[in-house]
C-alpha cells in the first residue's frame, strides 16, 4: 500500500485556485515539494492533513481518504507546522508526555522518553522549554510529533529560521526517519537542502506541480553546465554555438552550456576578441535553484513584507 496517493487534488479559495489538479504518489521517501512563496504549498500540506478540506478530487494516506475517513488518516500521520507549537512555560519532557497523553499512547513518560532520546534531548528533557535554543525547540517538535510512531510525517518548512548548524541536526534526524521506515513529506525553500537530503521533489508553481523527479534527474534534463566570467567592458559580439546567455550581475556575465571546460574557453575567447578583459571563470554543475529558475523563472518581489510577522517568526525560533 503506497503511503500518499493523490489524485486530482483541487483547492478554491473563491476565484483562486490554490491547488490545481495534483497528482502524487509518495511511500517511504523523503519528498521535498519546492516552490515559491504562495504556489500552494502550505494549502497542500493542510489538505493532505485533513485541516483543510478539498474543492475537488482526493488523497489517500495509508489506504485512508482525507476526505471520506479524516479520523484514520490522524491515526497514521504528524504534522509539524511552520509555526512552533511548544510550550515554553513547560519542560521538554511535560511537552512530549502531554502530546503523548493526547494521542492516547499507553505508557506517555516512557514513550517521551524513548522520543526525547532520539531528538538527542534526553540531557536537557527536564529544563524549561525557554531556555531551548531554536533548533533544540524545533527537535522537541519532531519528538512531540514521534511519539505515536506514525507512518507519514509532514514537515512545512522545518528549518526556516534556523542557522547553519541548526539546520544540518534537523535533516540528520529527519533522514534518520526516512531510514527507520516512515514517508516523509516536506515544504522548504532552502533549495540546497532539498538538493541533498530528499529522494524526489516537486516544484510547484501557481497551484500546479510543474515537475517531479529525483533531484539528479531533474537537474540533467533542465539545465546545462553554468559558466559564470567576470569581465570588464560590455560585450557585443557573437556568442558561439550552443551558448545561452543567462544574464548580467555587475560585472559577472552567466552562459548556459553543454561542455562547460570547453565552452568556457570559447566564450572567454569570443569576449577578449571583442576588446574585453577577463579576470575570472568559473563553471560548476546545475543546482536546484537553477532547474527552479528555468521552471518557475523569477519571482514578483514587489509585494509587501510583513516584517512583524517575521520577527515573530524569529522571535519563536530564538
Amino acid at each position: 500500500m503506497t503511503a500518499v496517493e493523490v489524485s486530482g487534488l483541487t483547492k478554491r479559495f473563491g476565484s483562486l485556485v490554490a491547488v490545481d489538479r495534483m497528482d502524487l504518489l509518495i511511500d517511504r521517501e523523503i519528498f521535498g515539494l519546492l516552490g515559491p512563496n504562495g504556489s500552494g504549498k502550505t494549502t497542500t500540506v493542510k489538505m493532505l492533513t485533513t485541516l483543510l478540506a478539498p474543492t475537488e478530487g482526493d488523497a489517500t494516506i495509508c489506504g485512508h481518504s482525507v476526505t471520506g475517513n479524516p479520523l484514520a488518516v490522524r491515526e497514521q500521520i504528524s504534522y509539524v507546522p511552520q509555526d512552533m507549537a511548544v510550550d515554553q512555560k513547560l519542560t521538554g519532557r511535560e511537552n512530549v508526555v502531554f502530546f503523548a497523553k493526547v494521542y492516547g499512547v499507553p505508557h506517555p513518560r516512557e514513550t517521551a522518553d524513548e522520543a526525547l532520546a532520539m531528538m538527542d534531548l534526553s540531557s536537557r528533557a527536564d529544563d524549561l522549554v525557554r531556555t531551548y535554543s531554536g533548533g533544540m525547540r524545533r527537535r522537541l517538535e519532531l519528538a512531540q510529533a514521534l511519539v505515536h510512531d506514525p507512518a507519514v510525517l509532514f514537515l512545512d518548512e522545518p528549518t526556516i529560521g534556523l542557522d547553519v548548524a541548526g539546520r544540518k541536526r534537523i535533516w540528520e534526524h529527519i533522514i534518520a526517519l526516512k531510514n527507520r521506515g516512515m514517508t516523509v513529506f516536506v515544504t522548504t525553500h532552502y533549495m540546497d537542502e532539498a538538493d541533498q537530503a530528499c529522494d524526489r521533489v516537486g516544484i510547484i508553481d501557481g497551484g500546479r506541480v510543474v515537475a517531479t523527479d529525483t533531484p539528479s534527474a531533474l537537474k540533467a534534463t533542465v539545465c546545462r553546465d553554468i559558466v559564470s566570467i567576470r569581465t570588464d567592458g560590455t560585450f557585443g559580439g557573437q556568442l558561439p554555438e550552443g551558448v545561452a546567455f543567462l544574464g548580467r550581475t555587475d560585472d559577472e556575465l552567466r552562459f548556459e552550456v553543454d561542455n562547460g571546460e570547453e565552452a568556457g574557453l570559447s566564450i572567454s575567447r569570443a569576449l577578449t576578441r571583442d576588446g574585453m578583459t577577463i579576470r575570472s571563470v568559473s563553471i560548476r554543475q546545475p543546482t536546484l535553484d537553477d532547474v527552479f529558475l528555468a521552471l518557475v523563472g523569477e519571482q514578483d518581489e514587489t509585494a509587501a513584507f510583513d516584517v512583524g510577522q517575521f520577527s515573530r517568526m524569529l522571535r519563536r525560533r530564538a
